[in-house]
């Protein structure tokens, strides 16, 4: 979408992170945004302001007074903008933020803003983790701020784990998204919805496992179109590469099967939709090497044992719940489907064949049917996103009767 004449202030803190808005800050005012840079005075140990004046095309503020003298007058800053990033968010700027620590001119325009407040939070693993952290997390969105999360990776530390500040496309969706129409088409408002993605891994040593192909992409999609809606979404996924910045979606990353039973328990019952489109395993070995398993004989052999069966104790657990299930089939589909819906206690399952092409894993796009005890209907083949409005559209429809 553009982004023609919105006016976002950009206020970097004192993070390693910060090289990336540079990218960020091109993209917007490619969009058509006017851009405002603000620093904290450790964010010029990261970033350069020659760098950010030039691709804003205005000069870029650290203090309350210019060189010449002139004041930087917090209260016209805050009020010129029609959203505000702070972005890297470090540990020390979103505790000033949430505790009213005035002291620079970041903090000072911040709490003179009326606009939207995006965070993207930046900082070591065990930072990022931290009981203080995440309690100040939550206070930023009792505030109604917006949290775009940080993400899993490798960080400056050498560590590995969440804490990497959101990629610019991250960002800059979700910016698009504060200025979306779609806020105002809020179908799901005051849901919650539960959903599954991508696919588990059940290790058989610390460098093989037992996996399948699914990307995660359906599961994310309909992620964001219920987010979209109003609803919130609690997505628990495992490994994949997608991504989402929705403040919306609440994203639980899990790796097993039995990460993920364990994962959509903690949050079953305060949902009101649940989507199960994850492809879960559904054995896994008895045993895991400790270590790596040598190639020594002509075979292998690997005793399995059956994982929990997720969907089936969903249907179980069922009281308010509307529930969606997913079946990937290869032969008799219908029948197959029509016997997992009845099984599982499901409200509606989504089928797919993996002998329609386009349809399936990795894919952009998908081609599906979905039942319920008594009715079937077939859809073209679409793209993924919009395979998710037909679904939640069909979902809604469901609720409503």
């Amino acid at each position: 979408m553009t982004l023609q004449g919105k006016r976002i202030i950009i206020c970097i803190s004192g993070g390693i992170a910060a090289y990336k808005i540079n990218f960020l800050i091109r993209d917007l005012v490619k969009k058509g945004a006017e851009v405002q840079v603000l620093m904290t005075p450790s964010a010029a140990d990261f970033i350069s302001q020659l760098t950010l004046s030039t691709l804003s095309k205005k000069p870029v503020f650290s203090d309350f007074y210019s060189e010449n003298g002139t004041w930087n007058n917090h209260v016209e800053l805050a009020l010129w903008a029609d959203l505000m990033l702070i972005a890297p968010c470090t540990a020390n700027t979103l505790a000033k933020m949430v505790h009213g620590l005035c002291d620079n001119l970041v903090m000072a325009t911040y709490m003179s803003a009326k606009c939207p407040v995006l965070i993207a939070p930046a900082m070591d693993l065990d930072m990022y983790r931290h009981p203080t952290t995440q309690q100040n997390l939550e206070l930023a969105e009792d505030f109604g701020h917006f949290i775009i999360p940080a993400e899993m990776g490798e960080l400056a530390s050498g560590l590995i784990g969440q804490g990497r500040m959101a990629e610019p496309e991250t960002i800059l969706k979700q910016i698009e998204y504060c200025f979306s129409s779609n806020q105002n088409r809020q179908t799901l408002n005051g849901k919650t919805v539960l959903i599954t993605a991508g696919p588990t891994y059940e290790a058989i040593d610390p460098v093989r496992f037992i996996g399948n192909h699914s990307s995660g992409k359906m599961g994310f999609a309909l992620a964001e179109e219920a987010a979209n809606r109003g609803a919130k979404v609690i997505l628990i996924s495992g490994p994949t590469s997608q991504k989402t910045g929705d403040p919306n979606i609440e994203i639980h990353q899990v790796t097993t099967a039995r990460e993920m039973f364990d994962e959509v328990f903690k949050f079953y019952e305060m949902a009101d939709i649940a989507i199960a489109s994850a492809a879960v395993a559904d054995y896994a070995p008895k045993v895991v090497a400790k270590e790596k398993i040598k190639k020594s004989e002509d075979s292998l052999t690997i005793e399995l044992i059956k994982n929990p069966d997720i969907l089936k104790t969903m249907g179980e657990k069922k009281t308010k719940q509307f529930l969606v299930g997913f079946a990937l089939e290869t032969q008799n589909e219908e029948e197959n489907a029509k016997s997992k819906l009845e099984k599982k206690n499901l409200d509606m399952i989504v089928l797919n064949s993996l002998r329609d092409e386009g349809a399936g894993f990795k894919n952009d796009t998908n081609k599906i049917k979905i039942l319920t005890k008594n009715e079937l209907s077939e859809f073209p083949l679409k793209s993924k996103n919009e395979v998710a409005k037909d679904i939640l559209n069909f979902v809604e429809a469901q609720i409503l009767k």
